[in-house]
């Protein structure tokens, strides 16, 4: 299940909310809860590269690095967006609301893969970075964005307090995304070649955590189910990685 070429290796786990405002923005939140559940189930150890509060509550992105044995092989099961259906929190009238959100995972890029990056290609800009309510936590520009100009990439970075820091870790989540958009289009042009149809999948529904009116968790691509709805948010994932993986043999 884990022979893929970065599957031994540590992984960059981002996540974003979709539409949805605050009620998506804290489905975002509990995502990143749920993950770092399961990293420590494994052992694993999880580093905050950039996380950003939102407006109310929740998160606005969270960029994390997953560091163990073949976090990247596991984690890659998880690409895809993640939808929940609850009674909305939030809602003053506590209606049921439906929230998304998207989980992009990359392979953190060893130092000796070679990634070609032309400096003048990326626009760096330093800014304060914000706490919760848009409220500046520091007073200096230590926020770093980087935008790469011919893919349209954008990386932030703000919760180290050095602005160098930053900068390093901005690098290296671009270095990551770089490759994997480099994999990426290397599996299409094999596939192209072979006269195989490429599924675009990035963006889809993979599963689906229902809370109201009934409990059940529900991955779409392998059909597998559980009724444990808490326990899957406290990290309890492994059944749902595994049939993925062997599915995708």
């Amino acid at each position: 299940m884990l022979s893929g070429r970065d599957d031994e290796g540590d992984a960059i786990l981002a996540i974003h909310p979709g539409a949805g405002g605050t009620d998506s923005a804290d489905w975002a939140q509990m995502l990143l809860r749920m993950y770092m559940a399961w990293s420590e189930r494994r052992g694993y150890d999880v580093r905050a590269m950039d996380i950003q509060p939102g407006d109310e509550a929740g998160v606005k992105s969270a960029t994390v690095l997953v560091k163990g044995p073949f976090a990247y092989g596991h984690l890659r099961a998880e690409v895809g967006v993640h939808r929940l259906v609850r009674l909305s929190p939030f809602d003053a009238a506590h209606r049921r609301h439906t929230s998304f959100a998207s989980v992009a995972v990359y392979p953190d890029v060893a130092d000796d893969v070679e990634i070609e990056i032309d400096e003048s290609e990326i626009r760096v800009d330093f800014y304060k970075a914000s706490g919760p309510g848009g409220q500046h936590v520091n007073k200096s520009s230590t926020a770093v964005r980087l935008t790469h100009e011919p893919t349209g990439i954008v990386v932030t970075c703000q919760n180290e307090r050095s602005q160098y820091r930053n900068r390093e870790n901005a690098m290296k989540v671009l270095r990551a995304r770089l490759y994997a958009l480099r994999e990426e289009e290397r599996r299409k042009e094999q596939a192209e070649a072979a006269g195989e149809k490429m599924e675009i999948a990035w963006g889809s529904q993979i599963r689906s955590y229902v809370m109201h009116p009934y409990q059940m968790v529900k991955d779409n691509r392998t059909g597998v189910e559980s009724s444990d709805v808490t326990g899957v948010l406290d990290g309890d994932l492994d059944a749902f990685i595994e049939a993925y993986l062997k599915s995708t043999e």
